[in-house]
Order: C-alpha cells, then structure tokens, then sequence
C-alpha cells in the first residue's frame, strides 16, 4: 500500500516591495500575494513545506524579505527558497531568517536539490560549473531516491518570443547532468508566470504561475494573460510517483500597463 503523500506547494514570481503598497504594473503585488496566503490556509489536509522559487522581490530589499517573512509566518510549515533574477542573494541570506537555508534535503521519501540560475545583472539565467557539478555529486550519491529539482528559469522556450530570450542560457549543460540519472523525476521552475509541462525521457518540467500578474502565452512581445494569480500543488508519492495541480486565486485588480516596473 502506498502512504500518504507529501504534500509540496509551490509559490514563485511574487515581486514584493519594501512599500507595502508599492504596485508594479498597477497591481499592489502584496495584496495579491496576501489573498493567496488565505488560500494556502485554507487547504485541508495543510500542505507539507513550501517551496519558494525566486523573484521573491522585484527591489532587492531586506524590508521586502521581511514583509514576506511576516506575511508567511501563519502558514507553520517548513519553508524553503531559491533565487530570481530579481532577487539579492545576500539580503535574502540575511533577512530570511525563518526560512530554511538548505539547498538539498530530504523529505517524505523524495530528495530536494534547489539550484541558483541567477546570472548577476541579467534577466536571463544560468548555471555556474560550479552548481552542475555540485547537481552532479548530490544525483551520483542518492541513486536510489526520487528526486525534485527546482530552479528559477525554465530551461526550455516557451514559445513566447520577448520571454524566450530570457530562460537558462545554458539548458543543454542542465539537460547532460540530468539525463544520468534516472531518479530525477521533476524539474520546477518560475520566471515565465504561466503554467507550463514537458516532459523529456523520464523527467517532467512545471513552470508555475505567478502570485502576481500572469504573462500572455505564445506572444511575440511583452503583453499580459487573463489568468489570476496562481500557485502549485505537488503530491509525491513513495514510490516515485507524483500528481500535480495549479490552484488560482480570485484575486483581481485594475492594471496599469503605462506603469513603470517590469
């Protein structure tokens, strides 16, 4: 009989701001933030751990990761979190203080290995050497358990010509280490505020909606989806396998896209 699953949600693209009620596009992205937080309480049976997949800020601020450590703290799960293109590692590293630092753990039966695909000064990302190699070392000596991936940029085009420019520079050097080892099962990500699934051999990739605004799908310039916020829902299961849903939340606001920001 296979046990209860572990129950991962995923958040990603929140974009918060030192100024509460500082807006991006027109939209106060902690308002939006705050009315998926009451969705997460919501849920029953209470997910597992959080999963916080980058552009946590939009400015970089200690105060923005303050504002999101308070406004998490209801949830008493563990929290996990990896860097954006927006993000300042060293402020999250100071100020994420309730947050788990760990980059590979284990949980439920599964291994977690988060990566930086922060290119410093670019919106576009990539892995250094270093953290292949460091991917590498942790998949050659777990060999027997089932293994979630995580990211900020997708390493594949989404078909979106203006955001394709900006996805992991260097997916093919990803792509090698992954294609070793067959316990990889899930590759998850953000950047690209929408929902997105491939699959390539044995491993799955999810890209996840944003808490924020949602970008338009197969568009050849910057132009903005319908879709509310959003978030993922991931059950792992024991035996290595896995269900996965995106959960929205109704959460609407006039945009204003003369705005400054993005």
């Amino acid at each position: 009989m296979i046990s209860s699953p572990l129950r991962i949600a995923q958040i990603t693209d929140l974009h918060l701001f030192a100024q509460s009620e500082q807006c991006l596009l027109g939209m106060p992205t902690l308002r939006s933030l705050n009315a998926l937080v009451e969705q997460l309480q919501q849920l029953y049976p209470q997910p597992d751990l959080l999963l916080l997949t980058g552009d946590l800020s939009q400015d970089g601020t200690i105060e923005s990761y303050e504002r999101l450590q308070m406004l998490l703290s209801p949830l008493k799960i563990p929290i996990y979190w990896l860097p954006g293109n927006h993000d300042c590692v060293e402020a999250m590293e100071r100020s994420l203080t309730r947050f788990y630092l760990d980059k590979a753990f284990e949980r439920g039966g599964w291994r977690f290995l988060l990566l930086n695909s922060q290119d410093p000064g670019c919106v576009h990302g990539r892995l250094s050497i270093e953290s292949l190699n460091w991917l590498d070392r942790q998949l050659s000596q777990n060999l027997n358990i089932p293994t979630v991936v995580s990211l900020h940029h997708p390493p594949f085009a989404v078909n979106s010509t203006w955001l394709d420019t900006s996805i992991l520079q260097n997916s093919t050097e990803l792509l090698e280490v992954l294609d070793q080892h067959t316990q990889a099962k899930l590759v998850v990500f953000g950047h690209i505020h929408q929902e997105f699934q491939q699959q390539r051999g044995s491993v799955t990739f999810l890209g996840t909606p944003s808490t924020y605004i949602q970008f338009a799908r197969e568009s050849d310039d910057f132009a903005l989806g319908q879709e509310p916020p959003g978030f993922r829902l991931i059950q792992l299961y024991s035996d290595g396998t896995w269900e996965s849903q995106i959960k929205r939340v109704e959460f609407r606001y006039a945009l204003d896209l003369a705005a400054t920001g993005y």
